[in-house]
């Protein structure tokens, strides 16, 4: 068993504590500890990963969606699909993103090692997987933009963890951080499809117009 899911919840709880609170010491511990890409994954992205699609998952089913001045309520099936849907993609991402961090290693003087590329894509997601929570009420959506400050873990651990040469840093960084951001379009693209596929005048869910 590797030591970020030892404790069980309680250990969790405690490293996203210190991930958020104390990045840069957390980031050397998580360096030096022995670990792998099942346990990695396993243990940390397929628990957080859940709360963002868990949340809006809630938020859809009680509060509904609003687009303009139509208000979507969804059918349980519809709204269990998105969160299915985000939860996969989420997970696929990650793993997309450990390969592309570990791929691109050398072109920046830094060392290939899948182990530590899954660690940065999963703990560097942190921050953004814990802002989902703010998903379960839809009008504190905007709080999730503190899931940005998952940018700042990844420009703190990516270096660090991959052994990049000090002078290719930055580009290392900005590399994977358009790699990221093109994921989560994606991601969001794939999810927001599902959804428009149950968003049908024949469909399971409720549609009111509001007021202009």
């Amino acid at each position: 068993m590797t030591p970020e899911i030892q404790g069980g919840s309680a250990g969790l709880v405690a490293r996203a504590k210190r991930i958020i609170v104390e990045p840069k010491a957390e980031w050397d511990v998580i360096d030096a500890e022995p670990a792998t890409v099942q346990g990695v994954f396993t243990g940390w992205a397929v628990p957080l990963a859940a709360i963002p699609p868990v949340a809006s998952m809630i938020g859809m089913l009680v509060f509904g969606v609003g687009f303009w001045f139509v208000h979507y309520r969804p059918s349980i099936g519809s709204a269990i699909a998105t969160a299915v849907t985000q939860y996969i993609v989420a997970l696929v991402s990650v793993f997309v993103l450990a390969l592309v961090i570990d791929a691109l290693a050398p072109s920046f003087g830094g060392t290939k090692s899948p182990v530590q590329a899954m660690k940065v894509a999963a703990y560097s997601m942190t921050a953004a997987w814990l802002a989902g929570i703010f998903g379960i009420i839809p009008t504190l959506g905007f709080l999730g933009l503190i899931g940005l400050y998952s940018f700042y873990l990844l420009y703190l651990g990516l270096p660090k963890l991959m052994k990049v040469s000090p002078d290719k840093e930055v580009g290392y960084v900005a590399a994977v951080i358009v790699v990221a951001i093109v994921l989560y379009f994606v991601a969001a693209a794939v999810a927001g499809a599902v959804m428009g596929a149950f968003i049908q005048p024949a469909g399971p869910g409720t549609i009111s117009i509001t007021g202009a």
